[in-house]
């Protein structure tokens, strides 16, 4: 079968030309719809159905609808008219023009689509799929206290920190050496760390002058002005002077 041509080409009595420039001229008032005959155009529409039917089915489709609203106008014009009850053929026309339009903009859309890369024959899927990550969310519920607790960490670690050192009572090493120095040249025997401490009221300066009496006679035996004795672990501290 010879493929059937592009445009359909009516061969009327008033008309000669494709149905598309027809309907165009209808449609601006240049045609004199009255000399053409409804029934020729569909006996060549049918024939060109015939021969397009297999190959430009779509094309056949367009100039149905084409030929169908031309009849319409045509109609129009010889029918009376009713303003209220009928839109105007003009109108109807434009609706038309408007329609065609907007099917050659879908056409060439799903054009565009069908020529893109189709998975399989252009483009490839990978060997080793990676897979998706799965990404989960909990809600967030907090009360007062939570709120609370977050603002006061927040505001402590950008609050500036101001260490205060307390001011308290302690026996220097020098104190204490001298003291322990003063105390063992009289002491013949053995005597305990202890009777070397002054006598203090606060628990504090006594800790504190017990471990610089001890330091002192630690540096006093590394000299060799006193010795130390004692008979276990964790038991009393003796000192005295050493023997002549």
């Amino acid at each position: 079968m010879d493929a059937p041509p592009e445009q359909l080409t009516l061969d009327l009595d008033g008309w000669e030309g494709p149905l598309d420039l027809l309907l165009s001229l209808a449609r601006a008032q240049k045609v004199d719809l009255r000399e053409i005959s409804i029934l020729a155009l569909v006996e060549q529409y049918l024939r060109y159905v015939e021969r397009a039917r297999v190959l430009q089915l779509e094309l056949a489709a367009d100039y149905l609808v084409m030929a169908a609203w031309l009849a319409y106008l045509k109609s129009a014009l010889l029918l009376p008219r009713d303003p209220q009850v009928e839109p105007d053929p003009e109108e109807l026309a434009m609706r038309l023009h408007l329609r065609l339009e907007r099917l050659d903009a879908m056409r060439e859309a799903g054009a565009r689509l069908m020529a893109r890369d189709r998975l399989g024959r252009d483009v490839f899927l990978r060997g080793a799929p990676e897979g998706l990550w799965t990404v989960r969310t909990g809600p967030y519920e907090a009360n007062l206290y939570d709120l609370i607790a977050a603002y006061g960490r927040i505001s402590a670690r950008s609050r500036p920190v101001m260490h205060v050192v307390q001011d308290r009572e302690v026996m220097t090493l020098e104190a204490a050496i001298a003291r322990v120095s003063a105390l063992v040249g009289s002491a013949i025997d053995w005597r305990a760390i202890e009777t070397f401490l002054p006598e203090v009221a606060s628990a504090g300066l006594r800790r504190s002058a017990l471990a610089s009496s001890f330091l002192a006679a630690l540096e006093l035996a590394r000299q060799g002005r006193v010795e130390l004795w004692q008979e276990d672990a964790f038991a009393p501290l003796y000192l005295r002077a050493p023997a002549a």
